[in-house]
């Protein structure tokens, strides 16, 4: 799971590192990871799952966003820990992620489909390769199978529904309408605080952490002109497409 900004907060530049700026910023679970996170406790519930485990990578402040997928029910959580806020790349999360489904030999690791921060919608993907696991992505409704082999997996693609089935052990990425998420409530967000977190310092996972790509700069979108023109006729509409220099 990830920690972003709120998806209702507006985002501030800074200038100087070219990058966003989340000095005091109010911050959430990623809302797709949200959907994981509900995913895996149904799967819990019914029996299907034994044990449910949040991963997360980050500073200190990430223990929060890991405490609140605790108090959703999720049994235990792993942190990832850095010095200082990395931005780290699809690729890099995926090694990183893979030597911890490897190390807790899970069978089914639930992502969401992308960050609303950098919306790179990857890290599943890599995942995938990286441990050569089956993979099913943008899910909006899945079933396990009752041998737990097999999920048959639903997914919203331009032409329809799209179902497949695939093999276990997989790697899904989910899409905001597979489920809704709950809310933590005041019982459950007191247990949070006494159920397993374990920290692993990520220099300890022997994983290259720089950049493979730079951002050489960010900029805030400019205020769009919503003004509109009426035409009477279709020489009327060339001509004023003409002056904006699109024809």
């Amino acid at each position: 799971i990830k920690r972003v900004l709120d998806p209702f907060t507006q985002a501030r530049i800074d200038k100087q590192t070219q990058s966003v700026d989340l000095t005091n910023s109010k911050m959430a679970m990623n809302p797709f990871c949200e959907i994981a996170v509900e995913e895996a406790l149904r799967l819990k519930e019914s029996e299907k799952a034994t044990e449910t485990v949040a991963v997360s990578i980050g500073t200190d402040k990430t223990v929060d966003t890991l405490r609140t997928a605790l108090a959703m029910g999720i049994d235990r959580a792993i942190f990832i820990r850095t010095e200082t806020e990395l931005d780290l790349q699809p690729l890099t999360i995926g090694k990183i992620l893979a030597s911890i489904v490897k190390k807790e030999e899970a069978q089914l690791v639930i992502m969401g489909k992308q960050a609303v921060d950098n919306d790179n919608n990857q890290t599943g993907q890599m995942l995938s390769g990286l441990l050569n696991y089956s993979l099913g992505t943008f899910i909006s409704q899945f079933n396990l199978s009752d041998d737990n082999n097999s999920i048959e997996v639903y997914r919203e693609i331009d032409s329809g529904i799209e179902t497949r089935s695939i093999k276990l052990p997989a790697i899904v990425t989910v899409d905001l309408r597979l489920n809704e998420p709950r809310y933590a409530s005041l019982p459950n967000i007191m247990k949070a605080r006494s159920k397993p977190l374990e920290t692993i310092e990520i220099s300890s996972l022997d994983v290259d952490t720089s950049a493979r790509i730079n951002v050489l700069s960010v900029e805030e979108s400019g205020s769009k002109d919503r003004s509109a023109k009426n035409v009477n006729s279709a020489s009327e509409l060339f001509d004023e497409l003409k002056k904006l220099g699109v024809m």
